[in-house]
């Protein structure tokens, strides 16, 4: 290509690039290459210049928060001084920074366990800033406040133990469950359970996300998929609530296929019982063909996932376009 600058400035960029005298710039992962290209007497010489290198990356903040998450392990085993590690984990557990970093929730949890299997004095505080972090992520909910009475049921049935991509380790099921015990966390007043087979309430706790996520998926209720068991149990105990989301796959058969029981009949049977109750299916494998489909006036199926559902959820509460809000999230 031939491109023409637009001012003197960048003319003279143009002209460092054509003769290879562009500089270099200062990242992280540039100064860690150029550490690792130097020849060194012996190991512990290059541990020390390593270990310089992170101190000097961290203290001076120029090391980015989507980078502090993923080096976590190198900054362990970089054995930095005391004052650099506190900066490291200070940042890494900031609700500010959590919320402009627009990491998905899972993504603290696939670090939490990957750390969570390494040895060290300084593991637990790393595993402490992740679950600060995990727990920063659940914003306020419109709609979803102490007041509101909420049943929140997972799917763990065999078709969520997928992975997310070929190289990922975490699974279709941990989307769900993390988004679940976020919005627990959110909600005074919720029940929350798990459906494969059949349908189990778990108690849980309002705090420690992490351990609530294993909580949830430790539960062994089959490989079905039979989601209409979470708001037949509620008919059954006569219990009303508000509103009832469903994080699921959305492939939710029955293993009784001649049976009537489905999500619907059932449903329609609640609805005579809490007239004013809301129904939202969260498709998390993305199988529907738009990212919002108004099923009923009481019926919402959302499709996609990450942190941002909630802001849709805040949206179709206030009575503003979804749409319009899943766009801007797009944008």
């Amino acid at each position: 290509v031939h491109p023409k600058a637009k001012n003197e400035a960048q003319q003279k960029i143009f002209d460092k690039i054509v003769h290879e005298t562009l500089a270099i710039p200062q990242t992280w992962e540039t100064q860690l290459s150029a550490a690792g290209q130097k020849q060194y007497k012996d190991p512990a010489e290059k541990e020390a210049a390593f270990r310089e290198k992170w101190e000097t990356m961290i203290t001076s903040g120029k090391i980015g928060y989507m980078a502090l998450l993923r080096n976590l392990r190198n900054i362990l085993n970089a054995n930095i001084e005391a004052k650099a590690f506190q900066m490291a984990m200070q940042k890494l557990a900031d609700p500010a920074k959590v919320h402009k970093s627009k990491q998905f929730p899972f993504r603290f949890l696939a670090a939490y366990r990957e750390l969570e299997k390494e040895k060290g004095i300084r593991v637990p505080y790393i595993l402490d800033a992740l679950e600060s972090a995990l727990e920063a992520s659940a914003r306020n909910i419109c709609g979803f406040d102490y007041q509101t009475r909420v049943l929140i049921a997972s799917d763990v049935s065999g078709s969520m133990y997928q992975r997310l991509s070929p190289k990922s380790k975490m699974e279709l099921v941990d989307v769900g469950l993390v988004l679940s015990a976020l919005m627990k966390r959110s909600c005074l007043s919720a029940i929350t359970g798990v459906f494969g087979e059949t349908y189990k309430r778990v108690q849980l706790s309002t705090r420690g996300v992490v351990a609530n996520v294993q909580m949830l998926k430790s539960q062994s209720v089959g490989y079905s998929t039979n989601g209409y068991l979470a708001i037949k149990d509620l008919v059954k105990t006569k219990t009303i609530v508000d509103k009832v989301l469903i994080f699921t796959d959305c492939q939710l058969y029955n293993s009784t296929a001649w049976s009537r029981e489905t999500i619907e009949h059932w449903w329609r049977k609640y609805k005579k019982m809490a007239p004013d109750a809301k129904l939202y299916l969260f498709d998390l494998a993305g199988y529907g063909q738009t990212p919002l489909n108004v099923l009923r006036d009481d019926v919402y199926l959302i499709a996609g996932w990450s942190d941002k559902i909630f802001d849709v959820l805040t949206a179709i509460e206030e009575g503003s376009s979804a749409i319009r809000e899943i766009e801007n999230i797009l944008l």
